[in-house]
């Protein structure tokens, strides 16, 4: 009489799913493996600068391929760009110039690359800037030039009173001859012709 050491179908099927699922997550990290992954950057992630950085650059886990980077900076306001320049590849590396930075505040960096498998990727990251940099606004009061004061206004020479007695007119004396000659004139003609009558009396 044999005995069968064939295994129950029961304590197969675990084996087999856990086989399978073995292979699956082999080929999963395969896959992940295989990806460029960002491992660093400058300025780090999450790191506070006070100086406005004139560069970003990106370090991957394998070169990606070159002529494919993109990468963007935004600023606190979520709109101005201030990216200058195309990226530039080195190897793992990827850098990209900055435009003189604005405002105090946190600074989005963007990516995305197509790894060495050509698989594209893309990611963010972001640093936050302690103090203001060169193109932020100066305040509008210290932009304002000094008013020039107004030059005095000169004082109006002061006017003379009026002499009403000296100004008026010297009254008309009849065209400027003196009236006591008629005066000894008349006289004189009613004596002699008193003179006239006495003489004719007598």
């Amino acid at each position: 009489m044999t005995t069968s050491t064939a295994p129950p179908r029961a304590l197969l099927r675990p084996a087999l799913l856990t086989v399978l699922v073995a292979l699956l997550t082999l080929l999963g990290a395969g896959n992940a493996l295989a990806h460029d992954v960002l491992e660093a950057s400058d300025p780090a992630d999450g790191a506070q600068v006070a100086a406005a950085p004139s560069r970003i650059t990106l370090t991957f886990s394998e070169a990606p391929t070159p002529g494919t980077a993109t990468v963007t900076v935004v600023g606190p306001d979520g709109a101005t760009r201030y990216e200058s320049g195309a990226p530039v590849s080195e190897g793992e590396r990827i850098s990209v110039g900055v435009a003189p930075l604005g405002a105090a505040g946190r600074y989005e960096v963007g990516y995305r690359v197509v790894s060495s498998d050509g698989h594209p990727i893309s990611g963010a990251l972001s640093f936050t800037l302690t103090t203001p940099g060169p193109a932020a606004v100066a305040p509008s009061s210290a932009a304002a030039p000094p008013v020039a004061a107004a030059p005095p206004v000169a004082a109006a020479p002061p006017v003379a009173p009026s002499n009403a007695a000296s100004a008026a007119p010297a009254p008309d004396d009849g065209g400027g001859f003196p009236a006591w000659p008629f005066v000894v004139l008349a006289v004189v003609v009613v004596i002699g012709a008193v003179a006239m009558v006495l003489r004719r009396r007598a």
